[in-house]
């Protein structure tokens, strides 16, 4: 095995930018759920949950899941008759691998790197999630090194791969209550950290979107609000219910894209993904199953979950969508499939994993 090599350069110098996520996709790394402080049930359910979206992403792309030490003789039995999915054992703090993986660079010539980004569970000391977080802030190098392929890693910068969407020609859509956020990188102004997502991700032009729907969880990541489905193209959680919840927040982000151009000049297409009718909350038996734990944001009944069908994960011919027996889940299936076309739009239940605070998208990292 090589030795991978940090560079001292950073993508856009050297010719490399973030692709589309809809863009062809090598394969797709997840980490097996097993914290008892944050999952219901010892974990059980949500790592049911993870194994069947796991084995629906395999029938089209190729899974690498990630145990612990401790759980990898059991997840590998799950997956036993899987062999499109492939399980290894990485020491993890945390299952939620769209934020603690490498995200991936091209030149567009077969080279790929890995932006191996700092974390920070979430807000770190200020407001973070969870402490320690130094194993999953390890993962993009971890992964670096599996997939043999040299890393850049920028020297203090904290970003989480769910915060920010690409669209593969210059243009990403992120949020200004995340990347602004006092808790992630507040020695660098508005347009510095533009200048990083520049230089890191190889893109001419930021769309800053107001607001997300979660602050409490992921400071109001860009995954449950909007994402790039085409060339051009963006699908935005969407409501005409004054009394949702989130109209506010939806009619925002659709005004800011339509008066938005990308890094091409062109008016975007905007695909309305009807958001779901209702919170998700646990029940006071599942809560009570929780170990209580100094430093880990606590799991109530009554603790409003907020889900979105935006967090969906675009994979080879097809995309994987978060259902949650909701009125609009089959709304939600129309609206993405007017999204993407010529792919397969597949719905699966995902309650078990909105517990832990994210969906299928921030579970995975292609």
């Amino acid at each position: 095995m090589r030795t991978i090599t940090e560079s001292e350069s950073t993508p856009r110098a050297d010719g490399f930018f973030m692709p589309a996520e809809f863009a062809p996709q090598d394969r797709v790394w997840m980490g097996w759920p097993h914290r008892t402080d944050t999952w219901a049930h010892g974990a059980k359910p949500a790592q049911k949950q993870y194994a069947a979206i796991a084995r629906a992403i395999s029938e089209f792309t190729p899974v690498y899941m990630c145990a612990n030490q401790v759980d990898y003789a059991n997840c590998k039995a799950v997956f036993e008759n899987d062999e499109n999915v492939t399980v290894i054992e990485m020491t993890t703090d945390d299952a939620w691998f769209r934020d603690t993986a490498a995200t991936y660079v091209i030149n567009g010539k077969g080279e790929k790197r890995a932006n191996h980004w700092h974390f920070n569970a979430y807000g770190g000391l200020v407001d973070g999630l969870y402490f320690p977080w130094d194993k999953d802030a390890s993962i993009g190098l971890q992964v670096a090194q599996l997939e043999q392929v040299n890393r850049y890693r920028p020297e203090d910068y904290i970003l989480e791969g769910g915060s920010f969407n690409c669209d593969g020609q210059g243009t990403v859509v992120t949020t200004e209550m995340c990347l602004l956020n006092e808790d992630r990188n507040p020695q660098y102004t508005k347009e510095q950290i533009e200048e990083k997502l520049s230089e890191y991700l190889g893109i001419e032009k930021v769309i800053w979107i107001k607001d997300g729907i979660d602050p409490y969880e992921t400071n109001g990541h860009v995954d449950d609000v909007a994402c790039f489905s085409a060339p051009g193209e963006v699908c935005c959680m969407w409501t005409d219910d004054p009394n949702h919840k989130f109209y506010k927040e939806c009619q925002e982000a659709y005004k800011t894209l339509s008066e938005s151009t990308d890094a091409k000049g062109r008016k975007l297409k905007i695909h309305k993904v009807i958001m779901p009718a209702t919170s998700v909350y646990m029940t006071e038996e599942e809560a009570s199953t929780i170990d209580p734990v100094e430093g880990v944001l606590p799991r109530t009944p009554e603790d409003a979950f907020e889900p979105s069908y935006l967090n969906f994960l675009p994979i080879n011919g097809a995309v994987l969508v978060p259902q949650f027996g909701d009125p609009n889940d089959a709304q939600a299936l129309k609206d993405i499939q007017a999204a993407y076309p010529d792919r397969e739009v597949i719905g699966i239940m995902t309650r078990e994993v909105i517990y832990g605070g994210g969906n299928i998208h921030c579970i995975t990292q292609q």
